[in-house]
């Protein structure tokens, strides 16, 4: 009973000695989460850094000492409630969407360069071997391009029908490859980034298979005389698409490398700090997938002419470079 009666003397004293700072602390806080900023002093704004590593300072040791527990889960909550306005950002949705693609995204995807040419490298290197072996031999053509995607569009069709599938007005012939490759690309760019933890290889080899697919339809218009043609069908959607692809490849290979190679810091926490800037980028890479539809199913159906539709993905190209990559003020 006198253990009982000293400890919770102990807790009285203790919270006597500090209550006028915790109260004033509180008083502000409640001012202030109001939106009464105008009723805050100067002095009180620069006063409560002070007050709440002092609240803190008393948390600690109120847990170390086994102090009253709900003086304890007071100051828990006083303290809480100080972090958030101390180090919190307080903006509005329009501030902090503006700021995302003012700087976040283009600093996300500049500190990324490196990741972003390895994917680049293993997006192209599956491209270029699928294309090699189906010009030496057609039949790997179907090693790379599944019996449904192909629709009949493989080295069995005439060239008038690989054509007519670029230029149809109804695009009946390429519809199925459209919808496919959107939707193939968009689960490559998702599964690309959410296996990077695994050291790399599996982002490496989705990335590597979906250019081994584009290269084997590329190879096979290309023996037709269509090769021209299929670029401008491709690029018109495809600049934005497979770069939002490569972006998201080289998310993954972040987190990947940072869970290979953690340095000084465990593998968790490298991959934590890994993890949250990749995430920005690929918030930025769902942005780009949205732009690449509205290319694919309403721009490339408007524009036929080869020209146009080149003309168009250097426009592409050169935005999206510019955008992403053009140094700017506050870029890291």
């Amino acid at each position: 009973m006198s253990g009982a009666s000293s400890e919770d003397l102990r807790s009285r004293r203790f919270r006597a000695e500090r209550e006028a700072g915790w109260s004033r602390l509180e008083g502000l806080l409640t001012r202030l989460e109001r939106g009464s900023l105008s009723q805050v002093s100067d002095a009180d704004l620069l006063a409560i850094p002070t007050l709440y590593r002092s609240a803190l300072s008393a948390l600690s040791v109120a847990r170390a000492t086994s102090l009253d527990s709900n003086l304890v889960a007071y100051l828990e909550d006083l303290c809480a409630r100080a972090y958030f306005l101390v180090y919190g950002t307080r903006v509005r949705l329009g501030q902090r969407l503006g700021q995302f693609f003012a700087l976040d995204w283009p600093r996300a995807a500049q500190a990324l360069w490196r990741e972003t040419l390895a994917a680049w490298l293993f997006l192209a290197g599956g491209a270029v071997l699928a294309a090699v072996l189906v010009l030496q031999d057609a039949d790997w053509f179907y090693v790379f391009v599944p019996g449904g995607l192909a629709g009949g569009r493989d080295p069995s069709a005439s060239t008038d029908l690989l054509r007519d599938t670029l230029y149809d007005a109804g695009e009946a012939g390429f519809g199925l490859f459209s919808t496919y490759l959107f939707t193939h690309n968009a689960q490559v760019a998702i599964t690309a980034f959410a296996l990077g933890f695994a050291f790399c290889l599996p982002t490496a080899l989705l990335l590597a298979y979906s250019g081994a697919t584009i290269g084997a339809f590329g190879a096979l218009f290309y023996q037709r005389g269509l090769g021209m043609p299929l670029g401008g069908w491709l690029l018109v959607h495809g600049v934005t698409e497979l770069t939002a692809v490569v972006l998201a490849g080289a998310a993954g290979v972040r987190i990947g490398v940072a869970v290979a190679m953690p340095g000084a810091r465990s593998r968790m926490a490298s991959a934590a700090a890994a993890g949250r800037q990749a995430a920005t980028l690929m918030a930025g890479v769902f942005v780009m997938l949205l732009c690449a539809g509205f290319l694919e199913g309403v721009i490339r159906q408007a524009v036929r002419v080869d020209a146009q539709r080149y003309a168009i993905a250097a426009l592409s190209l050169v935005l999206w470079g510019a955008y992403l990559y053009m140094p700017r003020r506050g870029t890291a």
